[in-house]
């Protein structure tokens, strides 16, 4: 093994399908279609069947509601946090399946024309799609409940803070985004790079370190879209 071969590593190749105006990553929605198909087979046959009891896979889904209510309850609050429910699990189980189908699932084994398979949430644009949904959330939680005066938070305490409030509202959707990719992308290419410096038994404890790393990264995102909707439903005074 030389520096060549490490150097040949390539980030950034995508199978582009294309019309006469857009370009889309192929490789990418292949990848989401297959965890979204994966994640409604697991909840209808979890689901499909209920009792009083819960068993098998029903064990799981009851688990991961429980799991994601807790979180949304958290950050929203228990009057208004229901509603909200089904958008936190849907962005925490996405991300999640994801993130550990980059760790767990030999995708480039299936050999494309162009770029390689690989987590959806590899691509800096699912993240940035991830973020822009969570403002548009949040944005349209607290238009919802509080109408035209909840452009009011942008000018309190006093009215100068109006250039910082309106920062923040671009700074969260960019951490948001930028902190899930960076993660995601550096796991895969420190794990690459060690496969093929060291074949055998060192990348393990490092590829059981991403799949932490990667639950921790789905239920921080997930966490921070609950905290920034209940941030937009808070009454000030």
């Amino acid at each position: 093994m030389n520096l060549a071969t490490i150097a040949s590593l390539s980030v950034g190749q995508h199978l582009y399908w294309r019309t006469e105006s857009v370009a889309v990553h192929g490789e990418t929605l292949l990848t989401s279609w297959f965890i979204l198909g994966l994640l409604g087979i697991v909840s209808i046959a979890g689901n499909s069947n209920l009792k009083s009891i819960p068993e098998g896979l029903q064990n799981v889904t009851e688990f991961s509601l429980e799991f994601i209510r807790d979180i949304a309850k958290t950050q929203i609050g228990e009057e208004e946090h229901k509603e909200w429910v089904p958008f936190i699990g849907t962005i925490f189980l996405f991300i999640f399946v994801s993130n550990w189908s980059g760790a767990l699932l030999p995708w480039r084994v299936i050999e494309l024309p162009n770029g390689e398979l690989g987590a959806p949430t590899n691509d800096i644009n699912t993240t940035a799609a991830l973020a822009l949904l969570t403002s548009i959330a949040y944005f349209y939680a607290g238009i919802a409940k509080k109408g035209i005066s909840y452009f009011k938070r942008y000018v309190e305490p006093a009215p100068f803070l109006l250039p910082i409030n309106v920062l923040e509202d671009f700074t969260k959707p960019l951490s948001l985004c930028f902190r899930l990719f960076g993660n995601i992308l550096a796991d895969e290419l420190v794990v690459g790079v060690l496969l093929l410096l060291v074949p055998l038994l060192v990348p393990v404890p490092l590829m059981l370190l991403g799949l932490f790393t990667s639950a921790i990264q789905a239920l921080v995102f997930a966490t921070l879209a609950g905290a920034y909707i209940g941030e937009s439903l808070e009454d000030h005074h």
